[in-house]
Parts: structure tokens; sequence; C-alpha cells
């Protein structure tokens, strides 16, 4: 909105003209929507309070797991509505209107905030939410729209690009629309597991939005993409508005969700943030970099995967629990220091991430 109001009046007033810049309209997303959050967080907590929209603890038997969460009942849920409502405000103010990129991931984030806000609705008026079957064919159907959108758009590759390979693309036409439901699915998922101690999923995703900020401006600059030998997207460098606009809602977010945390984000906001991040990587083609740089929920979720295989398969677990998170407290490791050594090890693949941008 702002581009589109002022930028035209840069002609009569050289001031204006900064408008255009995506690091200058990044900026002030990251710090709208920080405030955004400060501003609205009193009145959001006192209306999760008067509606009774509190965390039910639910371990699935894990007596010890249910000791070690005990004192976080009660404590408000569904936070993660405020950090869409802010970035999506930050977003509409500071990114460009007429990129469908920029469209297109709101469209995901709204989609994905509705489904999780309906799970997290049922967990709390009937102690269980969607089921499984439920929330996958929601996340699908979410993939399939925004694989149609994108096949639609002829000027956008409907293709894969592989880290460490200069020039190496497969085409994956149709199929695209299958790979566009496999990220939805994968990435809200993997955030979704990962969001079980106060700030550890919020942490992970501030650190992968910058990594992401900085690849789409990357992919959006024709020099920079020529250089690194990456695909140029046309109009990708928006998208560095929208991951700057989460950054800056997110961090304001950890403010209070930082352990012992005063509100949880739910699943309206760990699926909501999650598939945003998986749509962003697949909008820059660096679908495999997330898989790198989201080193983390890749782990939170492999350990689901395979605990859940290992018991069907073998009648055994390999972890303690599942996600790793739980398995780790299993073992002893007090929840503070789980939470910065899981962030420790998520900025190294993030920086890892980043590093593949030169050995090609």
């Amino acid at each position: 909105m702002i581009y589109h109001i002022f930028y035209p009046l840069a002609k009569y007033l050289s001031v204006f003209n900064i408008t255009k810049y995506i690091t200058f309209r990044g900026g002030c997303a990251f710090i709208t929507s920080f405030i955004l959050v400060m501003l609205f967080w009193k009145f959001t907590l006192k209306r999760l309070k008067n509606l009774k929209i509190i965390e039910r603890v639910d371990m699935y038997g894990h007596i010890h797991l249910e000791s070690l969460h005990n004192s976080k009942k009660g404590t408000p849920t569904m936070g993660g509505i405020l950090i869409i409502f802010s970035m999506s405000i930050s977003t509409i103010l500071w990114a460009r209107w007429d990129s469908y990129l920029v469209l297109a991931v709101l469209l995901v984030l709204l989609s994905l905030g509705l489904v999780g806000l309906r799970d997290d609705f049922l967990k709390i008026k009937r102690g269980q939410g969607l089921s499984r079957r439920q929330k996958l064919i929601a996340q699908s159907l979410v993939g399939v729209l925004l694989g149609i959108v994108l096949l639609l758009n002829k000027d956008f590759p409907n293709s894969w690009n592989l880290p460490f390979l200069k020039n190496f693309v497969v085409d994956l036409g149709y199929f695209y629309i299958f790979w566009s439901i496999l990220m939805v699915i994968a990435t809200s998922n993997a955030v979704n597991f990962t969001d079980g101690l106060d700030g550890l999923a919020i942490g992970a995703v501030i650190i992968n939005s910058l990594i992401f900020g900085i690849l789409s401006y990357v992919v959006g600059h024709i020099g920079f993409a020529n250089y690194l030998f990456i695909p140029y997207i046309e109009g990708a460098g928006e998208l560095t508005v929208f991951c700057l606009s989460l950054m800056g809602a997110g961090l304001a977010f950890l403010w209070f969700n930082s352990y012992p945390a005063e509100v949880f984000m739910g699943d309206v906001g760990a699926l909501a943030l999650g598939g945003a991040l998986g749509t962003i990587a697949l909008l820059i083609k660096q679908e495999f970099l997330l898989f790198i740089s989201g080193g983390l929920f890749v782990l939170e979720a492999l350990s689901v995967i395979l605990q859940i295989l290992s018991v069907r398969l073998r009648g055994k677990k390999i972890f303690l629990a599942a996600p790793l998170h739980h398995h780790l407290q299993l073992l002893g490791w007090k929840e503070p220091k789980i939470i910065i050594r899981l962030w420790i090890v998520s900025i190294i693949c993030a920086i890892a991430a980043l590093l593949t941008l030169k050995i090609r």
C-alpha cells in the first residue's frame, strides 16, 4: 500500500523515492509487525483468558512428561492469531500489491491459520482436535490451490533447482501440484511438531525467516542470482518484506512466549507459519535449502516418523518420547537448556544453508 501511494509522488518530492527500495520497506515491515504485537498483546491476552482459551496438557500417557509440564496448565493458547494478524497487516502496508508471490504466501498463511484455528477450538471444546486424516486433507487442499495458482502463471518455473549443482533443472510439469502439496504438509507439520517447549518453535521460525528473507532478496536480484548460479525469479524480492514482517512479529511474540511462556502459539500459529516458510521456499525455488536451514524442523519431524514406524513394525520405541525435544526432557535435560541448544542447532543449519550458495 505504502509503495503504491507514495512512490508515484517521487516525481514531485524525491524523498518518496525511498519507498521503491525493498530493504527500506522490509525494515519498516519488521518494525511495524513488532509494534503491532506489542500494542495488541494485552488486549489479545485478556480476550483469550475471558474466552477460556487455555492449554490442556496432554502427553498421551507419558506421566513423567505430564508432571514436567504440569505448571503449563491454564496458560492461554492460540497466540498465533496475533502473529498472523500483525504480519498480514504489515505485509499489506509495505509490500507491493501487484506481486502474485506475496498474494500466494498470504493465501497459504491465512488458509492454514484457519485450519489450525479449527483444530485448536476443537481441542478446547471437546479435548480432541482434528483427526490426522482431516488435518492432512485440509493441508492438501491448500497445497493443491497453491500448485494450481503457480501452474496457471506462465512466468513461474515449475521446476527443481538442486543445491551444489550449477544450472541443473528438473521440470516437474503438472507433478508440481503434488510437490506443492508435499511442501505444505511437510513444513506445516514439522513446525507443529517442534512447537512443544516455550519459545522453541518461534525461535527457529525467526532464524529461518531471516535466512529466507535474504534468499528472497538475492533470488529477486538478477545480478546476485546470476553471480550465484541460482534461478532469478522476477518480483521475488517482495517476499523479503513478508519474511521480515514474520521476523518482527515472531520476535515480539517470543518476548512473551519465552520460558516460562505467558502464552502459547497453538496450531493456528504453528501450521500457518510452517506452511508460509515452505511456500516461500517453493516460490523462490530453494525448497532443498529449507531442508538444510530448517534442519531442526527436519529432526523433530523425523523423530516422530521414525518412532511411529518403529512401534508399528518392531513393536519397540527408538526414543523415550517423540518429538525429539520430549526425548531430551526424559533424559533429564532442563527445558531452558533444551531450547537454547536446539536454537544453536537451528542457527548452525541456517548458516550451512547460506554457505551452499557458494558451493556450486
